[in-house]
């Protein structure tokens, strides 16, 4: 089996882990948006989740990719990295909820939710469980169980869902209006504390364990890694938090500012589809790269799975971009007009997408400290395109953000990247697959047909034209490589 080839069913079993779950999660959409929430309350969830995806990241601690890192080396001692990641990654989590709780009055008055502190509590809590588990999960990818993995992963979000519906539906007759958007909160946390039972072998095998050599080798490691991960952080959450602060007042005509933010919230449920795509790509890929940098001809391997990710990525885009008159049914009417931002999205992620390959040469440098720079540089971006865009556009602005700083990530990733660890990916291939593709996308969109059946027949006819013409191009790359 060639390594593209094994590469790919990694990401296929990695997708069953973080594609199926998300897509099972996005079942929950249409509960949310069309029989439960307004847009100003999901206005609420979408920024309260926006806001633990950052500090999660200081959960973390960038140790997951240090873990890698160390765990792979060949002389490596496993277990004893093992313990002293997962213990700097319980401290730092413990001490950070232990705050959170403590503080949890003044904080929830900060968010908006002075009556709730009880929510900061669950969510401190819900990113305490997430940082307790990471490492064992980490140690699952790194021993190539992508299955285990995904059983897990898949098990908590049909828990999830389970409990979305008891809380919201089924138990309608003890539904507190009081609490609301917070039952959302709470089946995360119960859905989570699975994990515990899941992974209890290993954690009961994990010993608290200090190495001061390699603790500080791991955290300086570690620690570019963390404020890269804050920075991409910033650049994925900072518009579905500040878009409320810096829309104007009546900018969107019998719209509240948390109304929007409601709006946008949801149509970014639909772009995540393509991070899903990067996230079980990237939880394959970290681990294969690592494990292929000591082979001559790794450049030349990274260079075509690139290749090939930009093209599926590019059939994702299609996929989504011209179907949205059918997928736009998962959330409620009072959430369409958000729609158009959809595809600008997708395409910023792709580009996300890219950027993650693009890295390799970083982290198997043992340069992290470029991808700080580079990850920095684009949250500056971020903001301050936020701040220029969101008072003109909306949240269309917002998506534009995205896409720019996406775009200017990956290319300045590929520019300084050529200097160090020379890889001899496609450019103008990836570009002109990508730029092809978004021009189908708007052009087929300009074309109104009011027959849905005939509709989506076209749009079917569109995309079998485009595998075709793919398969034209690629099939003698594709023979030899994967074949």
């Amino acid at each position: 089996m060639s390594k593209i080839k094994r590469l790919a069913g990694d990401t296929v079993l990695y997708g069953l882990g973080s594609m199926v779950p998300r897509m099972l999660n996005f079942l929950l959409l249409p509960l949310h948006t069309k029989t439960v929430f307004n847009p100003g309350e999901y206005g609420t969830i979408t920024k309260l989740f926006a806001i633990v995806g950052f500090v999660n990241i200081v959960y973390m601690f960038g140790m997951e990719t240090s873990f890698f890192r160390f765990a792979s080396k060949p002389e490596a001692d496993q277990k004893k990295v093992f313990n002293v990641a997962q213990t700097t990654v319980i401290g730092i989590s413990l001490f950070l909820s232990i705050i959170f709780i403590l503080f949890a009055n003044p904080l929830s008055t900060s968010l908006g939710i002075p009556d709730h502190p009880q929510f900061v509590v669950w969510l401190a809590l819900v990113m305490f469980i997430d940082a307790l588990v990471a490492i064992p999960f980490a140690r699952l990818r790194l021993e190539r169980k992508p299955l285990i993995f995904s059983v897990g992963k898949i098990i908590n979000v049909l828990i999830l869902i389970g409990l979305n519906y008891y809380f919201l539906v089924l138990n309608k007759q003890h539904y507190d209006p009081a609490i609301g958007v917070g039952y959302v909160f709470l089946a995360t946390l119960i859905a989570n504390g699975f994990y515990i039972i899941f992974l209890f072998r290993s954690l009961i095998n994990w010993r608290p364990a200090f190495d001061s050599g390699l603790f500080k080798s791991m955290i300086v490691y570690a620690y570019p890694i963390m404020l890269t991960g804050l920075a991409g952080m910033t650049n994925e959450t900072f518009s579905r938090v500040t878009l409320e602060w810096w829309l104007p007042k009546n900018f969107y005509p019998g719209q509240s500012n948390e109304f929007a933010l409601g709006v946008f919230g949801a149509c970014y449920k639909y772009a995540v589809l393509m991070s899903l795509a990067v996230q079980a790509f990237r939880f394959a890929a970290e681990p294969f790269f690592f494990s292929n940098a000591a082979d001559k001809n790794s450049p030349q391997l990274f260079a075509r799975i690139n290749h090939y990710f930009t093209i599926t990525c590019c059939l994702l885009l299609l996929g989504v971009g011209i179907n949205m008159d059918i997928i736009k049914h998962f959330s409620g009417a009072a959430y369409w007009s958000g729609l158009s931002v959809i595809p600008i999205l997708l395409l910023g992620y792709l580009f996300l997408g890219i950027y993650y390959n693009l890295t390799v040469w970083f982290k198997l440098t043992d340069k992290t400290y470029f991808g700080t720079i580079i990850a920095v540089g684009g949250a500056v971006v971020t903001i301050v395109l936020n701040y220029l865009l969101i008072p003109i556009a909306g949240y269309m602005g917002s998506s534009i953000a995205t896409l720019l700083c996406y775009f200017l990530m990956a290319a300045s990733c590929y520019v300084i990247g050529q200097k160090y660890y020379p890889i001899p990916y496609k450019i103008l291939a990836g570009l002109t697959y990508i730029l092809g593709t978004t021009i189908i996308v708007y052009l087929v969109n300009a074309i109104v047909i009011d027959n849905q059946v005939i509709a989506t027949a076209f749009h079917l006819v569109v995309i079998i034209i485009y595998l075709l013409i793919i398969y034209l191009v690629e099939r003698k790359n594709l023979r030899q490589h994967v074949g």
